[in-house]
Formats: structure tokens, sequence, C-alpha cells
């Protein structure tokens, strides 16, 4: 769950930055971005931001809010590596409906590092897990 003042709420923060904005696709999704100098203008929040659009083209209500919860997570894990006064708006595409959280999480990294938000490492709280073929036996746990 992103804080409150981590999340764009009202619509004019979503316009603004979407149009005036960066903007970086990938297969699944599309990350806008908007970063404000802190110093700058007087009354701006310096917090870091992120707002989401997940339209009926994704699927139904259950589908939507699976992918916005996705999303959600992949995105707070990443919140703290953004430059200050950054605001991004996530827009999901219909294949995020299918797609895992791996893939939902390199097309986010993807786009970031396309606009320049995030560098080649990968974010501390995601670490790759160890895949085993689907031929391989099953670990029962047995370390003999």
């Amino acid at each position: 769950m992103l804080p409150a003042a981590a999340r764009l709420r009202r619509s004019e923060d979503f316009r603004v930055v979407l149009r005036r904005g960066s903007r970086a696709g990938r297969r699944r999704l599309v990350v806008h971005a908007l970063t404000t100098d802190p110093s700058g203008v007087a009354g701006t929040s310096s917090a870091t931001r992120a707002g989401f659009v997940v339209s009926k083209a994704v699927g139904n209500s259950v589908v939507r809010h699976r992918v916005a919860r996705r999303l959600r997570h992949l995105v707070s894990a990443r919140l703290g590596t953004l430059p200050a006064g950054t605001s991004l708006v996530v827009r999901a595409l219909p294949p995020a409906a299918t797609a895992s959280s791996a893939d939902l999480g390199s097309d986010l990294d993807g786009a970031l590092r396309r606009l320049g938000l995030l560098s080649s490492r990968r974010p501390a709280g995601d670490v790759p897990r160890p895949t085993r073929p689907a031929d391989a036996a099953p670990d029962h746990g047995s370390a003999v």
C-alpha cells in the first residue's frame, strides 16, 4: 500500500503528468513521469508520488484490481530510488491482465530506466528468485 502522501489523487495532477511529463512505453504498461525541481516552485510537494490508470480494456473489475494491486506493490518498492519531486502515472495496457508480477516489474524497470529515473541496478527489495526447470524433480526440502 502506498502512503497517502505518495499517491496522486486529483484528476488535475494526473492531467499535468500526462501532458507535461515524458513517456516510456513497454508491452504491458506505459509510464508517464514528471520531475520537478523541489526547490523551484513554492507550494509544490517534493514527495515522490504515483498514480495508476487501469481501464476497462484491461479486463473486468477483478482483473483490473489485481493488476492495480500488483503495480502498486512494484512502484512502492521503487519509490525510494526515484528523485524527490517525481510524479509517475503508470497506465496498464491490456496485456497486463495476463502478465505475472515479474513481467510487470521488468516492464516497469525498463520504462523507468528509459526515462532516466532508475539506475541499471535492481531495487533492493526486488531480489530475483532462482528458477527451476519445468522438467526438474520437485524439491521437497531435503538437504541430503
